[in-house]
């Protein structure tokens, strides 16, 4: 049998945020690494990778074609990956080859050299720009068509956000931090009774963006949802954030999308919620770069 090497850093991630089922995911991963192996007929090549909840496999095929394994805790947020994968075929995204739905690994297309759009993007303002382009054009693609039935729905969660925002408030002890996450949430409530129906990827930041053969960039790593395609563009405007190009940023996506700005706006700032309540509910301090991200957009610039 094939031994497999689980990252200390995985490990640690996933008993950090997961909580027991990360740890029964980290415990059971060799064993469940090697059964996938043998099923699928596949060949390791090369080192594993990892980020903070998956860990990939670079493989060869029996037929000798190259292919990455992805093995990954199993909840709300990635069990619509093989969905969205299906549905967007390779257009625009890595393409996928095999699933196994009751553990949720999958067996994806590689992507060229797993080369990704932030450590190409280079250096300095123009660098990061063509990058957030890259970024858009993807999202046109990815976000054209409807989501399936049965996905989440960002209506489901900006209105659990909406619940959950009264309690945060009187967590935050800065009176303008405060006032700026209450912004936020009404302009999210302005929205919150047409929340779209695209398939939206939530997470195509740089890093989730692979240089490929078959096509330039190819998108990895969704998290999808049905909703509005503004929910989409918080990623690029925090990626290699810079404050001072937020809202060349913001201008550029939303005219490559073709997105309504006041619509875009508001998804964008219920982006910007939802992960101050991420924070709040784990006691950590506000994301800094968030709400200097909201000031900007709103016009409120220090």
């Amino acid at each position: 049998m094939i031994e497999i090497h689980v990252p200390d850093a995985l490990v640690e991630s996933q008993h950090l945020y997961a909580g027991e089922a990360g740890r029964a995911f980290v415990a059971g991963l060799p064993d469940l690494a090697a059964r996938t192996l043998e099923r699928w007929e596949l060949t390791p090549v090369g080192g594993s990778m990892h980020g903070m909840a998956a860990l990939v496999l670079p493989v060869e095929r029996a037929d000798g074609s190259p292919a990455v394994v992805k093995f990954q805790v199993l909840d709300e947020e990635t069990e619509g990956e093989p969905v969205a994968l299906r549905v967007w075929d390779g257009d625009g995204a890595v393409r996928l080859l095999d699933h196994d739905a009751a553990t949720g690994t999958m067996l994806l297309e590689r992507a060229g050299d797993g080369r990704e759009l932030g450590r190409s993007a280079g250096t300095g303002r123009d660098a990061a720009r063509k990058g957030v382009v890259v970024l858009a054009e993807l999202l046109a693609r990815l976000t054209a068509g409807p989501a399936p039935a049965g996905m989440r729905t960002l209506g489901d969660i900006a209105g659990q956000m909406l619940d959950d925002t009264p309690a945060a408030l009187k967590e935050i002890a800065d009176p303008g931090e405060r006032a700026l996450v209450a912004r936020c949430a009404d302009a999210v409530r302005e929205v919150v009774g047409e929340p779209g129906d695209r398939m939206l990827h939530w997470d195509l930041h740089f890093d989730n963006v692979l240089a490929a053969e078959r096509e330039p960039w190819l998108a990895i790593d969704p998290k999808p949802l049905a909703g509005d395609p503004g929910f989409d563009l918080w990623p690029g405007l925090n990626s290699l954030f810079d404050p001072d190009d937020v809202r060349w940023r913001f201008d550029a996506m939303t005219e490559v999308l073709g997105l309504e700005r006041g619509r875009a706006l508001a998804w964008t700032l219920g982006r910007v919620l939802q992960n101050v309540l991420w924070e709040v509910e784990d006691g950590r301090e506000l994301p800094a770069e968030d709400l200097e991200l909201a000031r900007r957009l709103l016009g409120r610039a220090r």
